[in-house]
């Protein structure tokens, strides 16, 4: 809830509005787990809030979510594994560097798209997740580093354009009430067929400006490469995402980026950048090139340093705008997905406060 829900929520509760205000800065500015901790309110209130609490306890009024484990590498990327209400577990990651913190966030329990190359995609989808399990994973994170967060992309477990209304919603909370600016705010998605005029005109409607950035993934320079990869691509060839995508970039004024993970040996030779340029060629885009963390359920290689170079400079020599994504918490289950799968089932939350 924002300032004028959570004033309304106070009135209805019998009390006056600035509580409402109070209530709003217990919640995002101190991160507030439960009502009873704010102590700002009334004890008398506080007292009939915990009375009428969920059967699973006053905490639900906030909706935070449990930590149920917590991975630190030793470049100081931090993934927390969280409980849901409902016993599922979701993964966030904050990602730290020379002055800025970026979070990564889930948008889904699991994800239907089966990528081969991502542990997320293994298990399948579970369900999407509601606005204020977004956002709690940027507070979780933002407690767990004692940081404050300046970026945060969906690039975690899901498929954000399966999820666009809470994802947009969350980017609303995200600016509105934690204070940070769309610019700073990225949404990735490897494609879903008649979702990208979509989103852009939802964002218009809901956001009143579209200023998040589009990553779209590719992974592949051509259709027959792109569905070995991504079996759900063969409903929805890449003449047609792209074409997608320039309709974004009308609508919303914004380039889009193009991600591209880099597999040994398969997709990151010189023609397969000479390729890519090709596809891309007359697009306001960006490439970032994404050296592949390898998974155990598949025998994908990661590609040597000299093969990332060497596609980089063959998409800059071409013209293209292209970055390599820095790879961090190599040793933490860096994939996506890895951490949760690989804990599934074995854990009890954690005491508050503690991994």
């Amino acid at each position: 809830m924002g300032v004028a829900a959570l004033e309304q929520w106070a009135v209805d509760h019998g009390q006056a509005a600035f509580r409402g205000r109070q209530l709003h800065d217990w919640l995002y500015a101190k991160g507030a787990r439960r009502l009873a901790d704010v102590s700002v309110l009334p004890k008398a209130f506080r007292e009939q809030l915990e009375a009428a609490a969920p059967p699973s306890g006053s905490a639900d009024w906030i909706g935070r979510s449990r930590e149920m484990h917590r991975s630190v590498a030793r470049d100081g990327t931090t993934k927390l594994l969280l409980g849901t209400h409902d016993g599922l577990s979701i993964e966030t990651v904050g990602i730290p560097a020379e002055g800025r913190l970026t979070v990564c966030v889930s948008s889904q329990v699991g994800c239907p798209m089966a990528c081969r190359f991502c542990a997320t995609g293994k298990g399948g989808l579970q369900r999407s997740l509601a606005v204020h399990e977004i956002v709690d994973q940027v507070l979780s994170v933002r407690e767990a580093m004692e940081q404050r967060p300046s970026h945060v992309v969906f690039m975690g477990m899901g498929e954000p354009l399966l999820n666009s209304e809470a994802v947009l919603a969350a980017i609303d909370c995200l600016c509105t009430d934690l204070g940070m600016a769309q610019r700073q705010i990225t949404v990735s998605t490897v494609g879903v067929a008649r979702t990208l005029q979509q989103l852009a005109e939802l964002a218009l409607a809901r956001l009143g400006r579209a200023q998040f950035t589009l990553a779209v993934s590719l992974h592949a320079p051509d259709q027959r490469l792109r569905e070995l990869l991504i079996p759900t691509a063969h409903a929805y060839p890449i003449a047609e995402l792209l074409e997608d995508c320039r309709r974004f970039v009308a609508i919303t004024g914004r380039r889009v980026s193009f991600e591209y993970i880099l597999l040994g040996g398969l997709n990151d030779q010189p023609r397969h950048a000479e390729a890519l340029a090709q596809l891309l060629r007359g697009f306001q885009s960006h490439v970032n090139l994404i050296p592949y963390n390898p998974i155990a359920e598949e025998e994908f290689q990661r590609p040597t340093p000299a093969a990332v170079e060497g596609f980089r400079r063959a998409l800059q020599a071409r013209h293209v705008a292209v970055s390599v994504r820095a790879s961090r918490g190599l040793d933490a289950d860096a994939a996506c997905g890895q951490l949760r799968r690989r804990l599934e089932g074995s854990l009890e939350p954690a005491p508050a406060g503690r991994a």
